[in-house]
């Protein structure tokens, strides 16, 4: 395996995209096995006494390993990809005229076929439709001269009828092989894309985006709303570098991502130190704000046990708000899964007014969850553009 992936490695750039990468690296692994084809082909031929036809898979394998040599040095996909297509049409084509053409050939020009198909694996499907056009004039070619040619060739019906074998078997292989290959890699790379979508939309969203290449807008009659902060995140920002305070919240969103995770939650976005999720959204539950809370506290067990060890300090604060809300992605270009509503808003002024290492609910949210969860009522606090809100702490 690591043998095929230095082979494969060959001509490759640092700075390649992954479809230049595979297209770079499936070519070069075709082109050994067709230089090692051109070898026996030509010792088989010369040992049965075409002498002259044997020269000619000889020269292309020949050709075909400078070619590749060359690639290798100056990295020119370019020029390795249109010789190696063009070694490929030609020789074939030039081998069965040498022996006498179709029948007395058997068939070799069949391994043409390879350019026009390798086209398509390795350059813009447009171009791919060239080769073809000179694969079939080849063809035509071949069946004219073929019917003025008086050349005949020392091989046997048998040995005829074995390269018929040979070349039927080779050309269909070596394509199966070529597609495989390159459907292995292309599911490889479509599994990876996928999850990176799975990591910024809700799975639910990511079926329906795919499927449809869209997400209708939806509306979500009950809902709750996480939103948590940092307390004094300016200060912390001013004092430490920036590289660290990434580490930081890299570090604490992640196991925040994964508190979501085990409770059911979907995470929505993060905003400089603010996290938001959900429950309720896009899968509709019965017991959302219970979720949520269940989240809530394990973060704060979680930045509690953190601040332990840590020499910085982090001061959370969360708010929970339950309520109707709509959603949808937004953007054709780095799209988002977003929240719409007076619900999302509240969440963020319950959050605003809480304390340190406290969760604070709405009287609506603490209704949902008062025959689990034991609360602190506050009486009515102001939150901006709200009013009077009673809340409490659970």
């Amino acid at each position: 395996m690591s043998f095929l992936k230095s082979i494969a490695a060959i001509g490759s750039n640092p700075t390649d995209d992954e479809s230049t990468r595979l297209q770079k690296s499936l070519l070069v692994i075709c082109s050994f096995p067709f230089m090692l084809a051109g070898v026996v082909w030509g010792i088989m031929y010369i040992l049965f006494g075409e002498t002259r036809a044997g020269l000619i898979p000889l020269s292309y394998s020949i050709f075909s390993a400078l070619s590749m040599a060359f690639f290798a040095f100056t990295r020119k996909f370019v020029v390795f990809r249109f010789t190696q297509l063009l070694l490929i049409l030609i020789l074939p084509w030039a081998l069965m005229t040498a022996l006498g053409g179709f029948i007395n050939g058997s068939a070799v020009i069949l391994w043409g076929l390879i350019c026009p198909l390798g086209a398509l694996l390795f350059d813009k499907p447009s171009r791919a439709t060239y080769w073809l056009v000179a694969y079939m004039v080849l063809i035509v070619l071949s069946g004219v001269l073929q019917s003025k040619s008086i050349i005949d060739n020392h091989l046997t019906s048998g040995q005829k009828s074995l390269f018929f074998v040979i070349n039927l078997m080779g050309v269909g292989s070596l394509i199966y092989l070529m597609v495989s290959y390159f459907v292995r890699e292309k599911n490889f790379f479509q599994a990876r894309s996928d999850a990176l979508l799975l990591n910024i939309l809700p799975a639910e969203v990511t079926r329906e985006l795919t499927e449809t290449g869209s997400v209708k807008p939806a509306r979500f009659e009950e809902v709750t709303i996480l939103f948590s902060d940092f307390k004094e995140f300016t200060n912390i920002v001013a004092t430490i570098p920036t590289h660290k305070l990434v580490d930081e919240l890299n570090e604490i969103f992640g196991n925040f991502d994964d508190i979501m995770q085990d409770e059911g939650v979907e995470k929505i976005q993060t905003i400089g130190d603010a996290y938001l999720a959900a429950s309720g959204v896009p899968k509709q539950v019965t017991d959302h704000a219970l979720r949520c809370t269940r989240a809530a506290k394990k973060m704060i067990a979680y930045i509690d046990q953190r601040n332990e060890v840590s020499a910085i300090k982090w001061k959370i604060r969360i708010g929970l708000h339950s309520g109707p809300c709509a959603a949808g992605v937004i953007g054709k270009k780095k799209f988002a899964y977003t929240l719409f509503g007076d619900t999302i808003n509240t969440a963020s002024r319950l959050e605003t007014a809480s304390e340190e290492g406290r969760i604070n609910v709405s009287a609506y949210t603490y209704d949902l969850i008062k025959d689990h969860f034991r609360g602190e009522y506050r009486g009515k606090i102001t939150a901006k553009g709200k009013g009077d809100l009673d809340m409490y702490f659970v």
